[in-house]
């Protein structure tokens, strides 16, 4: 026997007393690790658990993994089912007081078998991850085999949109590891505590000579806000596992179920009217216009730090799941840059495979221009955005609140693109570039040719009249370009009713195995 094989009991030849096991097992590792991790505001994983799950719903796997040996209890990971607010789901929890929750071959095999069950019984997935990825002395066996590490990640591919699958993490996720919370639909981070990075910093000193902080490559608040890896920077681990519960709280438990219904509610009372500037270079807050047409507090928002001229998030509309894909003029102009695109994109996907219909709200000038942008592939990541709308058969209704222009309609489920309906309200514009550009780009030569500043601005003036009158909403609406024109205070009732009216349509897209990503 190895100096880490637990003896057998004098008393009981062959193994020791499974009840005095199963209290080992359930403590975890040595004291010092706990001592360490409540320093840091860290939870026991068990303790976690019990926070997430209705009370004594936990039904634990795999317990004895690795049981002969005295210092990896459960081997590290504690991998389960349970029920949420009645709902079964599956789970998995990296223990960091064993090994710093580090996986061997039984960790990845009991974190396989889990997201295997899950998928086969089509109950959401969550993961509770604290990880400092693979044991490096265990490399041959949880590495590189048909049951290794490498078969987590195809698994958690094969059940992507066919069972929701949501993270909180905790501590760290590194190297391998961090593809676990890649793979998810939701990740939540604690503020602090939280990492995800392919190369710790030493690493990356090693081998590319740069000197960095693990706040800085991998910590919580960037992820949440620049790389967008991050969907929600909780402050602390009860909110970060309070919003794993409330993302669940809006999607069904597998792909062929509907979302979850629930009594209406009005919405917060908010001036729909008054909040929108006549003016296009008035910015406002469409977040709050979000919540004026939602029941009230019904709105979670994902992805909120990061590319914020976008927003995206579920929400409640008579009871009814919606998501909701919005410009914000209040950020960089609601224009659409790379970060944004990639933002609707994802939402897009995961809205029309768990059912949940579409809201699209327009303030959009269009996709950002220029080098930077260009030089970025703002037109392969824009063809993405507009590729997930396409594809995306759930119902779903455009409503432009003030402007639409250039491939910016197309992008927010324009008429072009099967939306149930184009609603337009009183304030709307569609056209491909707004007046002032349109003017510009059409009489620059002739404009510059008037000498006189009065004479050549009434000219200009002229011009942006004519074009206003061109894309006046009433003509766009007789053209049938837009299906109705409707006043701020019937917005939600008039979304409500096309809404349960699209509920049964056909879902059917194209005769295809599945299409090609955009260049």
């Amino acid at each position: 026997m190895t100096e880490h094989t637990m003896q057998p009991s004098q008393d009981e030849p062959g193994h020791p007393h499974l009840a005095e096991l199963r209290e080992t097992i359930e403590r975890g590792g040595a004291p010092k690790y706990h001592d360490a991790n409540a320093a840091k505001g860290k939870l026991f994983a068990r303790e976690r658990i019990a926070m997430l799950v209705d009370p004594l719903s936990f039904v634990e796997d795999g317990m004895y993994a690795n049981a002969l040996a005295e210092d990896l209890p459960a081997d590290g990971v504690i991998t389960g089912t349970a029920t949420i607010q009645g709902r079964p789901v599956a789970l998995m929890a990296n223990d960091s007081t064993v090994k710093a929750g580090s996986w061997g071959a039984r960790t990845v095999e009991k974190i396989i078998r889990i997201i295997e069950r899950a998928y086969r019984t089509r109950v959401p997935m969550i993961y509770l991850v604290d990880s400092a990825g693979a044991r490096i002395t265990d490399q041959v066996e949880m590495f590189p085999g048909r049951r290794g590490a490498g078969k987590i990640f195809h698994t958690q591919v094969r059940a992507s949109g066919s069972i929701p699958q949501v993270c909180a993490l905790f501590g760290p996720s590194a190297a391998g590891g961090a593809y676990i919370p890649a793979f998810c639909d939701f990740v939540a981070m604690v503020d602090g505590n939280a990492s995800m990075y392919l190369g710790s910093p030493r690493m990356v000193e090693m081998v590319v000579k740069e000197q960095t902080t693990l706040e800085e490559m991998g910590g919580a608040k960037m992820h949440c806000s620049v790389s967008g890896c991050g969907h929600f920077l909780a402050k602390d681990e009860g909110q970060a596992l309070d919003a794993v519960r409330d993302f669940l709280s809006y999607l069904p438990s597998h792909w062929e179920q509907r979302p979850p219904a629930t009594e209406a509610r009005d919405p917060k009372p908010v001036d729909l009217r008054g909040l929108v500037p006549t003016s296009e270079r008035v910015a406002f807050d469409m977040r709050r216009y979000v919540k004026g047409l939602l029941d009230e507090d019904s709105f979670f928002e994902i992805h909120s730090l990061w590319a914020k001229e976008l927003v995206v998030g579920f929400g409640r509309l008579e009871g009814q799941v919606v998501g909701v894909v919005a410009n914000n003029p209040m950020f960089k102009g609601g224009v659409l840059f790379v970060d944004s695109a990639d933002k609707a994109t994802r939402f897009i996907q995961l809205c029309d495979a768990f059912n949940v219909p579409l809201l699209f709200l327009s303030d959009v000038p269009g996709f950002m221009v220029g080098t930077a942008v260009e030089r970025q592939g703002i037109i392969r990541h824009g063809a993405k955005m507009i590729s997930a709308v396409s594809e995306a058969t759930v119902p779903k209704i455009c409503v432009v609140v003030r402007k639409a222009y250039g491939a910016g309609l197309y992008a927010m489920a324009g008429p072009g693109f099967d939306p149930d309906a184009t609603i337009a309200l009183p304030t709307a514009k569609i056209a491909v570039m707004g007046a002032e550009a349109a003017v510009n780009a059409v009489y620059y030569n002739k404009i510059m040719a008037i000498e006189d500043a009065e004479e050549r601005e009434a000219y200009v003036e002229k011009l942006r009249a004519e074009y206003e009158r061109d894309i006046d909403i009433v003509r766009l609406a007789g053209e049938l370009v837009v299906d109705a024109i409707v006043e701020p205070e019937e917005l939600r009732d008039e979304l409500a009713g096309r809404l349960a009216a699209a509920r049964g349509k056909d879902r059917s897209f194209s005769h295809r195995r599945h299409g090609v990503t955009p260049v």
